[in-house]
């Protein structure tokens, strides 16, 4: 049989939101397709592994055994079972999700949050095409031409939605090739700890991932954690991770600022390498919890209660073991707004902890277009970097798009490059000492250190005015041939 290839895959499963378009909100397509996906791969794991077995031994236990499999799926939520029903299919549905939570403590809470028995939205016969629909691709281990196959279509369809349901949409999704540029600034390593403290569907850790084994590293030895307060898109990370073979992970469900979960003995873990990208400027972000933090985040004082920006920056600095790193996505208000926000940027520079300001071109992210910028924390700089920040003006290198601008190979590799170097590039990047920083109010406005004028084009005044009396020349030409004919019509004088 031909496997499937990961086009025919995504193909695949855009089709089943056109099964569902017009029956419910496409921001809710991806809870029910992504439960589908889900369901149908284990069910195809499940039996792949129990026939291997009943070959090789001659025995059925591989049906029974649950030491045998890594998510073990009961008779009722076996694929065999949903096929066979012709009513009543959404309860069917969410008592297979419940069967298989029962079965397997690594997916509790984790199919329990989509809901497929609302025969208002999806009635029998909606459902029984989405069932025949994905009936017909083979997700078995032999069947995927890839190994990542299943993951990268989950990002696809990810990238899909935030496009398809706008800023509801775009909520829980960075761009790919962000990620990209911020994972290759950290360079996490095998043997880690990395952190996502808003770790909407999971990609930033997923790509932390791919990138130590770009580099050849074992990423098998590495802890990943993060958090996230949305349920519906907890649920789609752990699926996501589960789906890309990371079954080693930890991800809790919460409120980062007013409720960190990643603890350990009381206290906060600590991580080598901590990245996010934030809610932009949250307005509600839990500025009366901040007031009473047990846990020390905010000692360089507390963000307006309508930004939550620099919270999220304070927890992720407070969550750095001595030699972290940290990179995290932030609006460029962040860089020069003054009152609570200009003290707690001047304690985190005069701490020597901001190692680089990046510019983001804007247009990049779902749902906004304002421009942002990568901050880059470091508790254990380089000698050579110390006492200075690293200032980077990106804007201007992307491609354009109808609805949203994108980071091409090349632009991620020359910020990479520039970053790595530490060298001045005119107009470009620069190093910038902290005392000349101090001297400008602590502003970190990448303009103030990095001229971003364009140079004006020299005008040769003697060549222009020749220009304009040929113009006006022919001008008196036009009109006097014009009037000649007007007095041939008549209108002359």
């Amino acid at each position: 049989m031909e496997k499937l290839s990961q086009q025919q895959l995504e193909s695949h499963l855009w089709e089943s939101a056109n099964i569902l378009r017009g029956s419910i909100d496409s921001s809710d397509y991806k809870n029910y397709i992504f439960g589908m996906l889900f369901l149908k791969r284990l069910n195809d794991v499940f039996v792949e592994t129990a026939k291997r077995i009943e070959e090789q031994e001659g025995d059925d236990y591989g049906w029974h055994d649950r030491d045998e499999h890594q998510f073990f799926v009961p008779e009722r939520a076996r694929w065999s079972n949903i096929q066979a029903q012709t009513q009543d299919i959404g309860d069917t549905i969410n008592k297979a999700f419940e069967a298989l939570e029962e079965e397997n403590a690594s997916l509790q809470g984790v199919l329990a949050t989509i809901d497929f028995n609302d025969k208002e939205k999806l009635p029998d016969r909606l459902l029984i095409q989405l069932i025949q629909h994905f009936s017909a691709i083979h997700l078995s281990n032999a069947n995927l031409s890839e190994p990542d196959m299943l993951g990268r279509a989950y990002e696809y369809l990810i990238g899909q939605f935030a496009d398809d349901a706008g800023k509801k949409g775009g909520e829980f999704y960075s761009p790919n090739k962000v990620v990209e540029l911020l994972v290759k600034i950290l360079k996490p390593e095998e043997g880690m700890r990395v952190c996502d403290p808003t770790v909407g569907s999971g990609g930033m850790l997923i790509q932390s991932v791919d990138y130590i084994k770009s580099q050849g590293g074992n990423p098998r030895n590495l802890t990943l954690h993060g958090q996230e307060r949305n349920l519906n898109t907890w649920a789609i990370c752990k699926m996501n991770l589960l789906l890309h073979g990371l079954s080693d992970h930890r991800i809790e469900k919460g409120d980062t600022i007013r409720e960190p979960k990643l603890l350990e003995d009381g206290e906060l873990i600590l991580y080598d390498r901590v990245i996010a990208n934030p809610p932009f400027s949250l307005k509600n972000w839990g500025r009366e919890e901040a007031e009473s933090d047990q846990y020390g985040r905010f000692r360089f004082g507390l963000p307006p209660k309508d930004k939550g920006d620099l919270a999220f920056i304070q927890h992720m600095v407070s969550t750095l073991n001595h030699e972290g790193k940290a990179g995290v996505v932030m609006p460029h208000g962040i860089l020069f707004r003054g009152a609570a926000e200009g003290k707690i940027r001047q304690g985190l520079l005069e701490e020597d902890l901001v190692e680089a300001v990046i510019g983001l071109p804007s247009n990049l992210f779902y749902g906004t277009g304002i421009p942002a910028c990568i901050l880059v924390l470091n508790r254990n700089k380089e000698e050579h970097k110390k006492g200075k920040v690293f200032f980077l003006n990106g804007s201007e290198d992307y491609q354009e798009g109808k609805n949203q601008n994108t980071l091409r190979e090349r632009d991620i590799e020359k910020i990479i490059t520039a970053y790595d170097k530490g060298e001045e590039q005119e107009k470009y990047c620069r190093a910038v000492s902290l005392d000349e920083i101090k001297e400008n109010d602590y502003n970190l406005n990448i303009a103030r250190y990095i001229d971003t004028t364009e140079e004006e084009e020299q005008i040769d005044v003697a060549q222009a005015l020749t220009e304009l009396r040929k113009l006006e020349n022919e001008r008196e030409d036009i009109e006097a041939l014009m009037n000649g004919y007007l007095k041939e019509l008549g209108y002359g004088e």
